[in-house]
């Protein structure tokens, strides 16, 4: 038999609008109970800065057309749009015997794995949540706990403008450098990359029952 912390749904959305998304995770979390079924959410952005709980209106630099949108999720700001890969991972940590120190390990793991299978060498910073590639930031972090249980999740940048991240600080780092899976010599897409994304993931977070849901919530 399966437990229900085994399970796990996955969802590729498309893109979508930030906030009804977050909106929508918000209220998975707040109504699940020790019978729901974890979910990590695969979607990509219309343009937005969002920013964390701990986010300080100085990091956005200067006036922008972009949406800004004061999130709850930790971390300071940064930006959303298509051609990222946006991973939520709507997991009951406590269920699963993890911390959030250990889920943002097996987080910024699964990225460097990722990356490691085109031959692109990455690395995890303690001090600096996220995934970098010689000094340039290619996946941000930030999570929210609620009940013991995770929302919100991880950005990888794969082949999008790079341009808005030099309107503000990226995850309140002045002068911090971003790059994408494009400018590293993979070509794969967002579309291709979530599937592997999950896989790595998956190492770590060790569901035997995934269920695959395509654009819905």
């Amino acid at each position: 038999m399966t437990l229900i912390q085994d399970k796990l749904i996955v969802r590729y959305l498309g893109v979508q609008p930030y906030q009804e998304t977050w909106q929508a995770m918000s209220d998975f979390t707040e109504q699940r109970d020790q019978h729901s079924i974890d979910e990590i959410w695969l979607v990509e952005h219309n343009p937005v800065f969002t920013q964390g709980l701990a986010g300080k209106a100085e990091h956005l630099l200067m006036a922008t057309d972009i949406p800004v949108v004061k999130s709850d999720r930790g971390g300071q700001i940064t930006h959303h749009a298509p051609g990222q890969l946006i991973a939520y991972l709507l997991i009951n940590i406590r269920r699963k015997d993890f911390n959030v120190r250990s889920l943002v390990s097996i987080i910024e793991q699964a990225i460097i794995d990722l990356l490691a299978g085109f031959n692109v060498t990455a690395i995890a910073k303690p001090d600096a949540p996220g995934v970098y590639v010689d000094g340039k930031k290619i996946a941000s972090l930030g999570l929210k706990i609620r009940k013991g249980c995770s929302f919100h999740g991880l950005a990888l940048n794969v082949d999008m403008d790079l341009a808005p991240f030099l309107q503000i600080n990226p995850c309140g780092y002045a002068g911090l450098e971003m790059t994408q899976c494009r400018d590293l010599g993979i070509t794969s897409s967002v579309a291709e990359l979530s599937p592997l994304l999950i896989e790595k993931l998956n190492q770590n977070l060790q569901y035997t029952q995934i269920e695959s849901f395509i654009n819905e919530h």
